[in-house]
C-alpha cells in the first residue's frame, strides 16, 4: 500500500506541475525565494522594491564608473546604462556565498544624443536644466539580475527607456531647485517622484523606470531566470 500511495502522490504532484505550467507559464516551484541583494545606494530603488514586496539587502558596489566607461569604450547612453548595471551586479555577485539574487541598475538621461548621469556640480546641473527646459529626452535604465547558486551564476539583462517631456523652467525655479541639493544626486539632474516632479509635463513609457527601475522589466528578468513572481508574492502573504 505504501508503494501505491507514493506512486499516486508523485502522479498528483506531476499533474499539479503541468497545470501550473499551463496556467502560469512557468513550473510551480515551492522552494523559498533566495535572499535578494540590491547593488545600489539609491533610496528610490529600495522603496520601489519594497512597494512590490521585496525587502532587499543593500550592498553598494565599488565600480569606478568613469573608469569603466573609458576602459570599455562606452559612449552612448544605452551602452553606459546597461554596461554599468551589469558591472555593479557582478561586483556584488562575485563576493556572495550561498543562493542569492542580485539586482544591479544604472540610469542615464539622454538629451540631444548626449548622456547625462549625475552632474558634477551645481553649475553643470543648472546648464542641463536650462537645456532640457521645454524639451524632451530619454531616461534609460539598465537592469541586470544575477541568480547566484552553489554551482554557477546565471544572468538576465534588459534596458528600459522612457521618454520624458519637460515644462518650461525659469531661472528662479532652476536656482531654487538646485539649492535643495536634489538635482546633484540623480541622473539627468531631476526626479519625477519628488521635488522635480512639477517640472515634468508628461512621459511616454514606464514611470517607475524614471524613478529608478522598471518593476515590469524586473519581473520579466526574474521569469527569464526561472523565478516566478508568485515566489515574491508568497513571501508577502506569509508575513
Amino acid at each position: 500500500m505504501g508503494i501505491a500511495h507514493n506512486a499516486d502522490t508523485k502522479e498528483a504532484s506531476g499533474w499539479l506541475q503541468r497545470m501550473a505550467t499551463f496556467w502560469l507559464g512557468s513550473p510551480l516551484n515551492m522552494s523559498p525565494l533566495p535572499k535578494i541583494v540590491l547593488a545600489s545606494a539609491s533610496p528610490a530603488r529600495k522603496l520601489l522594491l519594497q512597494n512590490i514586496g521585496i525587502n532587499p539587502l543593500i550592498q553598494i558596489s565599488n565600480v569606478d564608473e568613469p573608469a569603466a566607461e573609458l576602459e570599455n569604450g562606452w559612449t552612448t547612453p544605452t551602452e553606459i546604462a546597461q554596461g554599468l548595471a551589469k558591472l555593479k551586479a557582478q561586483d556584488i555577485a562575485n563576493g556572495l556565498i550561498g543562493e542569492s539574487i542580485v539586482i544591479g541598475c544604472d540610469s542615464v538621461m539622454e538629451f540631444a544624443g548626449r548622456p547625462y548621469g549625475k552632474p558634477k556640480d551645481a553649475a553643470e546641473a543648472a546648464q542641463r536644466l536650462r537645456e532640457m527646459s521645454g524639451g524632451s529626452g530619454f531616461l534609460h535604465t539598465g537592469h541586470s539580475v544575477a541568480l547566484v547558486t552553489a554551482n554557477d551564476t546565471r544572468w538576465a539583462h534588459a534596458l528600459c527607456t522612457t521618454e520624458v517631456f519637460f515644462h518650461e523652467l525659469n531661472d528662479a525655479e532652476i536656482h531654487s531647485y538646485i539649492a535643495t541639493g536634489e538635482p546633484l544626486k540623480v541622473a539627468g539632474s531631476f526626479t519625477i517622484d519628488s521635488l522635480g516632479g512639477p517640472f515634468i509635463k508628461s512621459i511616454n513609457g514606464d514611470a517607475a523606470n524614471v524613478v529608478g527601475l522598471s518593476v515590469q522589466t524586473l519581473r520579466a528578468l526574474f521569469f527569464e531566470l526561472g523565478i516566478g513572481w508568485d515566489k515574491v508574492l508568497s513571501q508577502v502573504t506569509a508575513k
